[in-house]
């Protein structure tokens, strides 16, 4: 005899097979290292500040391991960030299931979370060398060029 549909049910988040990360743990390990590289701070100095290895810290970067709430508001202190920035920019592919995840292939092509730019060592680079220019028109001129360069005229 068929169970009668409960709500709650429906709004269970299935499991993801063993090994396989959540692309939410993956996003906010990926944020987790992008603030912590442009403070210009290495995994074991963050991970003294929590009282963790940089081994742990490399583990919830790749999102192999998920971040609890209190470690994850305490992360948000020693980076001086709101707890909300590490959910900003939420691929909409995760965001659209509203916590059920699916396992499969999908209509849609879909970008690899590895593909974001705000990810990459480059974007890294850029960054810290446009902040090392000191003067505010200077780093305006630089943005300009490379707006003209790109071929992106909006302001």
């Amino acid at each position: 005899m068929p169970r009668p549909s409960n709500n709650n049910e429906s709004r269970r988040q299935k499991r993801l097979p063993p090994g396989v990360s959540n692309p939410v743990d993956i996003h906010v390990g990926q944020r987790l290292r992008l603030r912590r590289t442009l403070l210009g701070m290495s995994q074991e100095k963050l991970g003294d500040a929590v009282g963790l290895t940089f081994q742990q810290i490399q583990k919830y970067e790749r999102g192999a391991n998920r971040i609890g709430a209190s470690r994850l508001y305490m992360f948000s202190r020693i980076l001086d960030v709101p707890v909300a920035y590490f959910f900003e920019e939420l691929p909409s592919q995760i965001r659209s299931h509203e916590g059920q995840m699916e396992i499969g292939l999908s209509d849609q092509p879909q970008e690899a979370l590895e593909r974001d730019p705000m990810a990459r060592r480059e974007t890294l680079e850029l960054v810290r060398a446009y902040y090392a220019v000191g003067n505010p028109k200077v780093r305006r001129r630089i943005v300009d060029l490379v707006r003209s360069l790109g071929g992106d005229e909006e302001e």
